[in-house]
């Protein structure tokens, strides 16, 4: 098979590639070894020294082109190796060449690269996960014990603590649900039209229930606990209509304003506003936020795992909210993104019309 690319694709010819040089290396042997012959039987030389020496610099020629074909390729057997064992630290010195071996180079680097972000992940997920646990079930081991120990009497008060850190629990053991889902590619759309106004609205209401701490939600309504902060809803036109999952655009919708929420000032307020997308029959939804915002430098990290960003590490958040808004969104075929605000910030998810959902 002739030489490739990494995607799959045929090399087209080029001066630099490995084909290109043994090529060369034949047609430089055959004139070496023609141009000898030619020497001795114009001077009478005989021909077993003109052969021995044509093998001798066949050879050494050889030797040059082969030590510069075999050394990347030690190389890469020995990061190969280390990968295998666990280092994914290591990268291929070769990537810059201009042939096969290049090309070889940066896909084990990419490779590389890829299964040390994984493992980084992986990692976080563990140190995440045992951190998330850890806080509600202490707690409620404390209040537990203060009960059994007669320090504290099992009242509507005590109850409610404990009710509120078993909700904790729910919505983070939900959440890595969800992420579970998402890895194994196992959730279908079940796509219909709807009205914005109405759904919208019930989206809100569910979240500023959950934070007046009315129980009966579904842990997807969001987990603040906020009740200063207004929710405001902005549509237009009235019977503006959308094509979607209602669930996971519900998801969306409700880890946005969690996020907004969680990241407002006192008395702050959060807007979610719906158009009418660029393209007939698409959806363009605003969450917008009065906080102090996310710096541009941090704006592509904001929908990574586990990423709470610079003041997020504190609201016991498990930086997987946005992370399954953008997961939901792709879903559909759509795009959500930080969007420029002249106060707080602004995210944007743009839907796209009903034909072009994603089955």
């Amino acid at each position: 098979m002739s030489g490739g690319r990494p995607d799959g694709g045929l090399r087209p010819f080029s001066p630099f590639s490995i084909k290109t040089k043994l090529g060369t290396l034949v047609v430089v042997s055959v004139f070496i070894t023609t141009g000898l012959l030619m020497v001795a039987l114009r001077t009478d030389t005989e021909v077993r020294f003109i052969t021995v020496f044509s093998v001798i610099a066949s050879m050494l020629i050889t030797q040059f082109v082969a030590h510069g074909l075999t050394a990347p390729l030690d190389e890469m057997t020995t990061v190969a190796r280390a990968i295998s064992h666990g280092d994914y630290t290591r990268r291929v010195s070769g990537a810059g060449r201009r042939d096969e071996l290049g090309d070889l180079a940066s896909t084990i680097n990419r490779m590389a690269g890829d299964l040390e972000a994984e493992d980084r992940h992986r990692r976080e997920l563990v140190a995440n996960v045992s951190h998330e646990l850890r806080t509600p079930i202490a707690g409620l081991r404390a209040v537990l014990e203060n009960v059994v120990d007669g320090v504290s009497e099992a009242d509507p008060e005590t109850m409610r603590t404990m009710l509120k850190q078993t909700e904790r629990l729910g919505r983070l053991v939900e959440t890595l649900l969800d992420l579970s889902r998402v890895d194994n590619g196992v959730v279908p759309l079940k796509a219909r039209r709807f009205e914005v106004w109405p759904y919208l609205s019930g989206v809100l209401k569910e979240s500023g229930l959950a934070a007046a701490g009315r129980p009966g939600l579904a842990s997807g309504s969001g987990g603040h606990t906020r009740n200063d902060v207004h929710l405001h809803l902005d549509v237009h036109p009235p019977e503006l209509t959308a094509y979607a999952d209602a669930e996971r655009l519900h998801q969306v919708v409700a880890n946005l304003i969690d996020n907004a929420v969680k990241h407002s000032p006192a008395h702050g307020r959060v807007t979610v506003r719906a158009r009418a997308g660029d393209t007939p029959g698409s959806l363009a939804l605003e969450v917008l936020d009065e906080g102090p915002g996310i710096p541009e430098a941090e704006r592509h990290r904001v929908f990574e795992r586990f990423n709470r960003g610079a003041s997020g590490g504190g609201d016991g958040g498990t930086g997987l909210g946005l992370a399954i808004a953008r997961w939901a969104v792709g879903l559909h075929g759509g795009e959500i993104r930080v969007a420029e605000s002249s106060r707080g910030c602004r995210i944007l998810v743009t839907l796209p019309g009903s034909s072009q959902v994603l089955s």
